[in-house]
Formats: C-alpha cells, structure tokens, sequence
C-alpha cells in the first residue's frame, strides 16, 4: 500500500533538491547503468537498468563521485539502506511481484517520467511526477510499467520503517 511521503521528512528535502539530483542523472551515460539482476521481474527479461548509489548500507565509491549532491542526500536519509537510480525502457513492464516481508519501505522520487508510465500498489495505480516522492510498502504487491516511446527515470531508495510507526499491511484490511 501507499503512504503519505510526508510523514517522512526526508521526502520534502529530496522534493526540494530533485533538480539538482536530475541534473546528476542527466550527465550518466547509458553505460553507466547496469541491468537490474531479477531479470524474472521483467515480462521480455531486459529493460530495467539501475545506478546504485549504496547497497545495502555499503556505498558505491566510484558512483558517489560521479553523484555527489545525490550521495550527500541520500545518506542523510534517516535508516537509508538502498539508494540509486533506476530507468524504465519504453515497453517495459515489471511483472507483479511482492517483497518479503520487512522493516523497510521504498521511496521513489520522479526525475525524468514521460506520461504513460505508471505504478500499481495493491489495488491503487499512481503515476510517477517530476519532483515528487511516493512512498509505499514493497511487501504489498506491486508492478510498474513504461508504455512511452523514452526511458523513464526515478531515484529509489529503500529505508527502514521509523520506530513506533503503524504499518498497515494489504494483508490486515
């Protein structure tokens, strides 16, 4: 399920530097990224690419110089453990598909979304925006689709669910 991003106040500091994180993602070049490894999660088994940043709490020296302001940010993100960007080809569809069940959450913040890209999260489907962050529950099935004629770009990042928040899983309706 979805949550509101702004119970977490890291989402308006990325809201508010998106440019800047943009303008970072837009000087990679597309050998910068690599194929995301659960190929299984894509119906035609290519078409999402990601560019860590950290992985799993680990940083990713060589990419944190390549996205400086990107790093600062993200790393300043209250129980950060997964940081990058990931790039939706045109076509591209990530099959449904739900995490194990965890502390964690995933934030994703529109940089470069063409229309005709969206996301299901249990039953709600929302599209990606410029600048703006969605938060949702990576344990609730989800999917995600690029049915545009260009890549569609996000900054993802997994963090760990605050302490004493109340999560509601798809399961407990």
């Amino acid at each position: 399920m979805y949550y509101d991003p702004y119970q977490f106040d890291f989402v308006s500091r990325l809201e508010e530097n998106w440019q800047t994180i943009r303008a970072e993602l837009d000087r990679l070049g597309s050998n910068d990224f690599v194929p995301y490894p659960e190929k299984y999660l894509l119906q035609k088994r290519t078409g999402w690419e990601i560019f860590g940043i950290y992985f799993l709490g680990v940083k990713i020296d060589v990419n944190c110089e390549l996205c400086p302001e990107t790093a600062k940010l993200v790393k300043s993100v209250p129980g950060m453990i997964t940081a990058g960007f990931s790039r939706l080809a045109p076509g591209a569809h990530i099959v449904p598909h739900a995490g194990k069940p965890t502390n964690v959450f995933r934030c994703h913040l529109g940089l470069d979304v063409p229309e005709k890209c969206a996301m299901r999260v249990a039953t709600e489907i929302k599209q990606w925006v410029n600048g703006k962050g969605m938060v949702f529950d990576d344990t609730s099935e989800h999917e995600a689709w690029n049915l545009s004629d260009r890549h569609r770009d996000i900054l993802l990042l997994d963090f760990r669910i605050p302490e004493g928040f109340e999560v509601i899983r798809a399961s407990q309706h």
